[in-house]
């Protein structure tokens, strides 16, 4: 089967029809190549220097770094690099050391996982959560668990891949991205043919930054019995007046039966949260496989106890945050480009050619600007874009030299509207 490199995307070399394991990885290279030679193979780019605003980067084909402004990183409130972050995890690996040693049913529940449960659940005004290794891992392992064949799962169509995952073991059903209409239909008519419905959706959606029509998908899945699932991972320590993410900002913690999420944004450290109802976190805990199996996190989660503490102590960092937010959109707008509806820290700019979308991030790269160039799988064909992460550790220079960028590159792509 021959592939066109041109016009190929990652998706293509899943499963090449008649080629084993050995050919299909051999061809994957060949279009990394590809990428590679044409200067746009723009992942697993070196970083000689910490998460920040700035990152020192070995660009491919280069013998020395460059200096670029950082707009991929999640690290949103720069609570990576916080001090008292960083202390707390530095007291952590004095007092635990550096692993934990077991899964948590057989020795490797410790007290710094217990005082992270309790600390994450009450910040939802809930009272149990259960950790996982990874963000991904707590959709995937949690809904691969409540979930079976009797069931189903009805999803926004733009919910994270580890949503899909989780999924692999129940029955799915997809709705159009924030159509409340359809999703009701879809519920009205498995009102009588499942055992167990869960609706699940984002919080923030990651490649548009756009929100979840929370209320109103809170008041259709519970009319037709069913249970409702935010996975917020991009709102938390962003959205809402204390942080607290979309259901804040829907005054939803009533509403949404299973709350999803990840330390590995906002609260710059690494790992997951389930947050619900003591019954079902206690099912989770015995029964999650990727739970009940995995080894858990190390004592430099201690960090995370802080970084929550820090989201109501030191407010000025997300004030800080949308103003960095707001400045970024309202140029880019003014340049004419379409960032859609994004309503977060996430900040789209919509190219729709695939071929004009890598040549952006390359021309943007080196002009010292690191952002991701977005494509199918992750969006429809006809939807590429340039995404940004906007922190609050950034500075009106760093954004102006972004903003300067972009002018400069649609003068020779001409991507504004």
């Amino acid at each position: 089967m021959k592939i066109d490199f041109e016009k190929a995307s990652f998706k293509d070399f899943e499963n090449i029809d008649g080629q084993d394991l050995n050919t299909t990885a051999y061809k994957f290279v060949e279009y990394l190549n590809f990428l590679k030679t044409n200067g746009h193979l723009n992942y697993r780019i070196e970083s000689l220097t910490p998460v920040g605003p700035e990152m020192n980067l070995m660009l491919p084909g280069d013998s020395s770094p460059t200096w670029s402004v950082c707009l991929v990183s999640n690290d949103y409130l720069g609570f990576s690099q916080h001090p008292k972050v960083k202390a707390a995890v530095v007291r952590g690996t004095e007092m635990f050391g550096t692993g934990s040693g077991a899964s948590p049913a057989i020795g490797g529940h410790f007290i710094y996982h217990q005082q992270l449960e309790k600390k994450i659940a009450a910040f939802y005004k809930k009272r149990e959560a259960i950790l996982y290794t990874t963000g991904y891992t707590a959709n995937s392992a949690t809904l691969q668990c409540l979930l079976h064949k009797q069931d189903i799962a009805i999803l926004d169509m733009a919910v994270h891949a580890s949503v899909y995952e989780g999924c692999i073991t129940t029955n799915v059903k997809t709705f159009l991205h924030n159509n409340v209409e359809q999703l009701e239909q879809i519920l009205k008519n498995a009102q009588n043919t499942y055992r167990t419905k869960m609706v699940i959706i984002d919080g923030v959606y990651s490649q548009d930054g756009d929100l979840a029509h929370l209320g109103q998908i809170a008041d259709i899945t519970h009319k037709y019995g069913a249970l409702l699932v935010v996975d917020d991972a991009h709102g938390i320590g962003v959205i809402g007046d204390t942080g607290r993410g979309v259901i804040e900002l829907f005054n939803a913690f009533d509403k949404v039966d299973i709350i999803t999420g990840t330390f590995s944004k906002a609260l710059g450290n690494i790992g997951g949260y389930v947050v619900a109802e003591p019954h079902l976190i206690t099912y989770l805990k015995f029964q999650s496989k990727q739970h009940l199996f995995s080894t858990t996190a190390t004592p430099a989660i201690m960090g995370i106890l802080k970084a929550i503490d820090l989201v109501d102590e030191e407010p000025q960092w997300r004030t800080k945050l949308w103003e960095n937010i707001n400045y970024l959109k309202s140029g880019l707008v003014t340049l004419g480009f379409d960032v859609g509806t994004s309503a977060s820290a996430v900040i789209p700019v919509k190219v729709g050619d695939i071929p004009k979308t890598l040549e952006a991030g390359r021309l943007l790269l080196r002009a010292g600007v690191y952002t991701n160039p977005i494509m199918y799988p992750a969006v429809s064909k006809k939807n590429a874009r340039i995404r940004m992460n906007v922190m609050a550790t950034h500075t009106t220079v760093h954004l102006d030299k972004a903003l300067n960028a972009f002018a400069d590159i649609d003068s020779q792509l001409h991507i504004s509207k």
